[in-house]
């Protein structure tokens, strides 16, 4: 009786060493809890909702190289909201001081070689369409749309480009991000119960590639048909209009020097509107357009014979 006693403690101190004394949910639901106190977005998880042992989530499963193991680093995520955002917290574990790799600092980075954390939302339990928000260690955004359930890496767009916040922070055997995602910003059933979340998280010091929930190799990492509950502790409500105005002001003027001649100067006002009318419908108002006013496309290297589509920036256009 004494050495099965002795057995079971040594097990239970190198679990919490593991975990840096927070114990991890191993249910297959992520709860969401509704929070009244401010949060200093900074990265650092200091706050009580942060520092409470209870609500993390955790036990990712490796989707690269093998499909079957558990992850060999630990990563750990919370959630949070109120009437006015969705916060989220994760701490990414390494086995030991690392370097990271970020094949660019610019927003929306892709691929498989970059460090990153991935959280996959989908909003209408549909499991077909999804929000995509991530960060990578050195507090670069990225986040897109997912369309078609994911069946193809073509169905994530990172075109689409909204509102929200986030910081990161490496520490010597970790690395830890917090978000802050204004609920404006996303699309949802009023007095939704629950999401559809899965969480994806890339190390490139192991190579690996893990999942909150498991996903079969044969399919895409962005699938939305593998995902868990996120149960929120009150029904998430609508609070406030989803409305983007986006003005302009224009002016021009010519002036011929070799015949003498010259318009004035003419000003041009307008501008563009997007307001949501229900969960999946916008109206798109535009007054006096002016398409010289639009994001230039990203520069593309071509060098195969197929031809590159760019989407329209334009925001009356997309």
């Amino acid at each position: 009786m004494h050495e099965i006693f002795s057995w079971n403690r040594s097990l239970v101190l190198f679990s919490l060493h593991r975990s840096y004394f927070c114990p991890i949910t191993s249910s297959g639901e992520c709860f969401c809890f509704q929070i009244a106190g401010a949060i200093t977005l900074d990265g650092n998880l200091d706050e009580e909702i942060w520092t409470n042992p209870e609500g993390w989530n955790g036990n990712f499963m490796q989707y690269f190289p093998s499909d079957t193991s558990a992850s060999k680093v630990n990563t750990r995520m919370k959630i949070a909201f109120d009437d006015q955002n969705l916060y989220i917290a994760a701490v990414m574990e390494n086995l030991g001081p690392r370097k990271y790799v970020s094949t660019s600092l610019r927003r929306d980075f892709r691929g498989e070689q970059n460090d990153a954390i991935v959280f996959v939302m989908d909003t209408f339990n549909d499991k077909t369409n999804a929000f995509s928000f991530g960060i990578n260690p050195y507090g670069v955004q990225r986040e897109g749309l997912i369309s078609n359930g994911g069946n193809r890496s073509e169905d994530l767009s990172l075109a689409w480009d909204n509102k929200w916040f986030s910081e990161a922070k490496i520490f010597e055997n970790h690395w830890q991000a917090e978000f802050v995602i204004p609920l404006s910003t996303l699309r949802f059933n009023d007095e939704a119960q629950n999401w559809n979340l899965n969480v994806y998280r890339i190390d490139s010091e192991l190579g690996e590639r893990s999942t909150w929930t498991p996903i079969p190799r044969n399919f895409p990492i962005i699938s939305t048909a593998f995902s868990k509950k996120l149960i929120f502790e009150e029904p998430i409500k609508k609070t406030s209009a989803n409305i983007s105005l986006i003005p302009y002001t224009a002016a021009r003027m010519s002036r011929n020097f070799l015949e003498g001649t010259s318009e004035p100067l003419t000003p041009a006002f307008g501008g563009d509107a997007k307001i949501g009318i229900g969960p999946a419908l916008n109206l798109d108002l535009t007054f006096n357009p002016d398409f010289s006013q639009v994001e230039v496309d990203q520069q593309v290297t071509n060098l195969d014979r197929f031809e590159i589509f760019f989407p329209g920036k334009k925001t009356v256009l997309s």
